[in-house]
């Protein structure tokens, strides 16, 4: 059986505040139906305890997926865990862009996560796997919610459904992969003082169709600017109507009618 692991946008992205090294926001996080990679699970070819296939540029050991199955572990579900993988090795096929702001890394986290969730058993619901899931990355939560629109706070944490469908998104990324950490600290260093708490609070309440035609990709993410300090480059490809998603590099909009 395959699953498939969508990617997300960030209709607007907020910074609010600060908490020791990490940054508050609020954002509102949408499934994009059209962009999506594919996990299953496939005989075992090694008898290592976690075997990944796919195409990854890190070490194992620094893997969300291989960290969800630590985390599982940690939770008391070792056994069940165990014996699942002790079989099958996860396969991955990617679609979804490393370093894109499309959260593929930590969708494909949460889907592994539905995937163990199912085959052994645990008896997880879905508040059960929000929780796990935001100790595994800031973003994993909002992927094992199932939701297709929600409002984003604290750390990437707290999420909390927006009652509308996914729109038919368009995306492009450009051959460059920002570095989330990176771009964060453009943004302590340089853009910290333009932080808009009010601003942020009014887009909560809007609907995303309204966020995109009422404000421009500078107004909607304030990740933009301090990536555009990071990687200069990025300015070749910020066209008029194309919105930026996350930290980058993704740039994405509605799609237009034929």
């Amino acid at each position: 059986m395959q699953y498939q692991a969508h990617a997300k946008v960030n209709i607007f992205l907020k910074i609010v505040g600060v908490r020791g090294n990490y940054h508050e926001l609020l954002s509102r996080f949408m499934i994009v139906p059209s962009l999506f990679d594919t996990l299953s699970f496939v005989p075992k070819k090694s008898r290592q305890p976690f075997e990944l296939v796919g195409d990854f540029n890190c070490p194992l050991e620094h893997n969300t997926l291989y960290r969800t199955f630590m985390v599982l572990k940690e939770h008391g579900y070792d056994q069940k865990v165990e014996q699942v993988m002790k079989d099958f090795a996860l396969h991955v096929k990617k679609n979804i862009p490393t370093g894109s702001g499309l959260g593929g890394g930590s969708s494909d986290s949460a889907t592994f996560l539905n995937m163990l969730n199912e085959t052994a058993n645990l008896g997880l619901d879905k508040e059960a796997m929000m929780h796990i899931g935001s100790e595994v990355g800031a973003d994993v939560a909002f992927f094992a919610s199932g939701y297709e629109s929600a409002n984003v706070s604290g750390i990437g944490e707290i999420v909390e459904k927006f009652d509308e469908n996914a729109l038919d998104i368009e995306v492009f990324t450009p051959s460059l992969a920002c570095n989330t950490a990176l771009v964060y600290k453009m943004y302590r260093e340089y853009f910290l003082q333009t932080m808009d708490q009010a601003l942020a609070s009014k887009m909560v309440a809007l609907k995303s169709p309204e966020l995109l035609s009422h404000f421009s990709k500078e107004k909607l993410n304030d990740l933009f600017p301090a990536s555009l300090k990071a990687y200069p480059e990025l300015s070749n490809y910020a066209k008029n109507g194309w919105f930026f998603s996350g930290s980058g590099s993704s740039f994405f909009r509605l799609k237009e009618e034929v």
